[in-house]
């Protein structure tokens, strides 16, 4: 077997150990005589699974009995739609800033259904930086304010959640979710799809707070309704079971880590020896705000762009694979998740620097 250093943005890494720790489980369960995969999702053995994952889910984000925690399908590009159908009446608005791209989807897809207000847009910033909050337009009386705590094409972050007051906070936390601490109190609600810090694509948690549970609109379909899904424990219908198990796998592996203090330090280490490499050469620059330089998406690009696809082909050689920058902004991108290891960074970081000596 050979294992590349995977810097995809997603579907990204898994570790190692729980892909091998899925693979022996694979043909027979805990000797169930079948897969995880082939058991009914209301078995007495699969009900086990998915509270263990809960359970986990929240000793290692210290989540509060007042929030429930749904596992749904849909990928949160899907809860784009379901955020405003279930936190907003018809007659409500609700505020989006908007600093990337993932941010803009969000908002175009709430302007189909609620009245937004656009508190802020980075566009004269070139999605690089964020604009101060002082300058922010919100409405005070908004059902809920919508943020991305991380832009994974961009590479901006928001590392401390603003303070809205009285105003529901909600986020996409797809590519930050369990990387460091977080105060799950501060927030109304957060998704995240499953495909870059949890598990498999196909999954999407979301911790939302139960007084937050309704359903603004009464023809909502129990489906679409967050409610409804949380009375039921996540299997109103058949859930993506699988990526569940493996959810709970990678939970189980956070905890052996040392939880979140111990891998967002290591995450912090990452992150910052990549940018120190990048802030320190003539060869390579990142445009991004220092204060808002996202932790697992690193953006570089080449003063020569005319040697990006000679870069890309030498890593590949080397073991480094998926650095190519998102298509809309070109040049690379590293994405260094919770299961690419220090190791990674360190290996991409020595070809990089013997790239420069020979192209500088």
């Amino acid at each position: 077997m050979s294992r590349v250093f995977n810097f995809s943005a997603g579907p990204a890494a898994i570790p190692l150990e729980v892909l091998e720790e899925a693979q022996a489980s694979l043909p027979d369960w805990s000797g169930a005589g079948m897969s995880v995969m082939e058991m009914s999702h209301r078995s007495k053995a699969f009900t086990a699974v998915a509270e263990a994952a809960e359970s986990d889910l929240r000793e290692l984000m210290n989540i509060p009995d007042s929030y429930a925690v749904l596992f749904l399908q849909g990928g949160a590009t899907q809860q784009f739609a379901l955020v405003p159908m279930n936190l907003a009446s018809a007659d409500q608005s609700v505020d989006y800033l908007i600093t990337g791209s993932w941010s803009k989807k969000a908002q175009k897809t709430a302007a189909a259904m609620r009245g937004v207000n656009v508190v802020a847009d980075a566009a004269n910033l070139s999605y690089a930086d964020v604009p101060a909050q002082g300058s922010w337009d919100c409405d005070p009386q908004a059902a809920y304010f919508h943020y991305a705590a991380n832009e994974t094409i961009g590479g901006v972050e928001i590392h401390e959640p603003p303070n809205m007051g009285a105003v529901p906070l909600v986020t996409d936390m797809s590519s930050t979710i369990l990387s460091r601490p977080i105060d799950v109190s501060r927030f109304g609600l957060i998704y995240a799809g499953a495909q870059k810090n949890v598990g498999p694509a196909g999954l999407t948690v979301l911790i939302v707070r139960r007084d937050l549970l309704q359903d603004p609109a009464p023809q909502l379909p129990p489906i679409l309704s967050y409610a409804a899904h949380a009375e039921a424990g996540s299997m109103l219908n058949t859930p993506p079971t699988f990526a569940w198990y493996m959810a709970g796998l990678v939970f189980a592996w956070l905890k052996r880590q040392g939880g979140l203090e111990a891998i967002g330090e290591m995450n912090s280490r990452k992150s910052q020896k990549l940018y120190s490499a990048v802030d320190e050469s003539d060869f390579y620059s990142n445009p991004v705000a220092r204060p808002y330089r996202s932790w697992m998406n690193v953006p570089f690009t080449l003063a020569r762009p005319e040697l990006d696809g000679e870069f890309l082909a030498q890593a590949e050689q080397q073991g480094l694979t998926n650095l190519r920058g998102h298509r809309s902004v070109g040049g690379m991108r590293a994405s260094i998740y919770n299961a690419v290891p220090e190791e990674a960074v360190d290996a991409l970081l020595a070809f990089m620097a013997e790239f420069e000596r020979r192209h500088g």
